[in-house]
């Protein structure tokens, strides 16, 4: 795999309308004919018929999305990641930034955050398994798929997964690509989590919140694969930085995390993304920078790429460590990744409620159970296996914090867990000097206990 070079212009003597009608109508014979299965469990590119209106609609979106790169690099996994000037980024489009003028770094980073000298140094950790002691390497931050390329993009670029016609038609349509679909109300407690499994999704959480005012939070997620059954579920492990009704059509979400998701990304690999909404998730925000609004200023970083390597059962462990926070001066909301490198951020401007602060801070893990054949979902939450498993089994969130109104890191020193079906998926929190606030979470889905 290799370095795709710019495009470059026809030079023959053809109208370009007619180059265009050629082209669309092979793409469409193309797209008709094509079902090829790429997994056993998972057909990613057999699709309906395809009009040759949608394929015009979903070409001129991917256009307006797909911004012209500098340089375009080809991953081993077969994502093409478009190295765009950083000022010419999607962000940039939406109505509310127009006037915007890229912030190149936070004016305050939290006090208490550690700065590593090498991202890529090995660690071991000790930790209590099932049946005894074990001692499993771990590293502090896994990487992504695309670096192994060997070729980085040019300063002043940032890197951006390209999506495809293929992407666009796995989802459920043009409206829906690259947006979560919008939860159903619930009856709950006023100071309950964002969790309402009345639309097929499920959670494995820790949560905090609603007695004080949050300007942050961090954690160390644990990286897996978790195998998923249709290609239109997905399994998560995430946190949400959350401020508005649970109820109503306002509430804001800031999110960022791995996730394995066939219909988004057209394979099984976990991948690191974003996701933010300011309406519930109704009209505004979407997932990565598959729409106007969040700002990428890293060239090395690219949302929505695979996470390369990843854990093993009784195995070598790895891990990502994210940080979102507000800056106390400006107003935008930062993330992090590993201990200080930048990624970019959300502009203040997106927001109604977190214009101000976060009300609850949630981590953990969140499935679709769509119900295949009338059965609960084989689809996996983390590594698959229950949190008593343990260390080396079960995934883990560690090292659970919040920035607070004094712009400081805080560790979190107790949390409430939820899992709404713990013979489905479950969550287990602990305390150490180590790992301060940490949990296990997860499972199979589909047993003998969850029919």
């Amino acid at each position: 795999m290799g370095i795709i070079g710019r495009k470059r212009r026809c030079s023959c003597s053809a109208p370009p309308e007619d180059q265009h009608v050629l082209l669309l109508t092979f793409f469409v014979a193309i797209l008709l004919q094509r079902a090829v299965v790429e997994s056993s469990t998972l057909n990613y590119t057999k699709y309906r018929q395809t009009s040759s209106l949608r394929l015009e609609r979903i070409t001129r979106h991917l256009d307006k999305i797909n911004k012209p790169p500098v340089l375009t690099i080809e991953s081993p996994d077969g994502d093409l990641i478009d190295c765009v000037h950083k000022r010419k980024q999607l962000a940039l489009d939406h109505p509310l930034l127009k006037n915007h003028k890229i912030q190149k770094t936070p004016t305050e980073m939290p006090r208490g955050m550690n700065v590593k000298g090498d991202e890529n140094d090995d660690s071991t950790s000790d930790m209590e398994g099932k049946g005894g002691s074990v001692r499993v390497r771990v590293r502090e931050d896994a990487w992504q798929m695309w670096h192994l390329n060997g070729t980085r993009c040019p300063k002043g670029t940032v890197p951006i997964r390209r999506s495809t016609v293929h992407d666009v038609l796995r989802a459920k349509s043009l409206y829906d690509f690259g947006k979560k679909r919008s939860r159903v109300p619930l009856s709950r407690r006023n100071d309950a989590p964002d969790v309402l499994s009345g639309n097929g999704h499920e959670h494995a959480i820790a949560y905090t919140g609603s007695s004080q005012e949050m300007y942050g939070a961090k954690a160390t997620i644990n990286v897996w694969d978790p195998s998923i059954q249709v290609i239109n579920e997905f399994s998560l492990s995430q946190l949400w930085i959350l401020s508005g009704s649970f109820d109503g059509p306002d509430l804001n979400s800031i999110e960022a995390g791995w996730q394995v998701s066939p219909e988004l990304y057209g394979d099984s690999r976990p991948r690191l993304f974003t996701y933010w909404t300011s309406d519930s998730y109704r009209a505004t925000g979407c997932y990565n920078l598959l729409c106007a609004g969040f700002i990428q200023t890293n060239s090395r970083i690219a949302i929505g790429a695979a996470i390369s390597p990843v854990s093993s059962y009784d195995g070598n462990q790895y891990d990502i460590t994210i940080l979102i926070w507000k800056d106390p001066k400006v107003g935008n909301w930062w993330m992090s990744f590993g201990d200080n490198t930048l990624v970019g951020y959300w502009p203040a401007e997106l927001f109604t409620h977190l214009a101000e602060h976060a009300t609850m801070v949630e981590w953990g893990g969140e499935v679709v159970n769509s119900r295949t054949n009338g059965e609960h979902t084989f689809t996996q939450m983390g590594s698959g296996h229950f949190a008593e498993d343990g260390f080396g089994k079960a995934s883990y969130f560690r090292n659970l914090q919040i920035v607070d109104m004094d712009n400081s890191l805080a560790s979190v020193l107790s949390v409430s867990t939820l899992a709404e079906n713990t013979n489905c998926y479950d969550i287990k929190s602990y305390y150490s000097n180590e790992w301060g606030t940490y949990f296990y979470y997860g499972g199979p889905g589909n047993n003998p206990r969850c029919p």
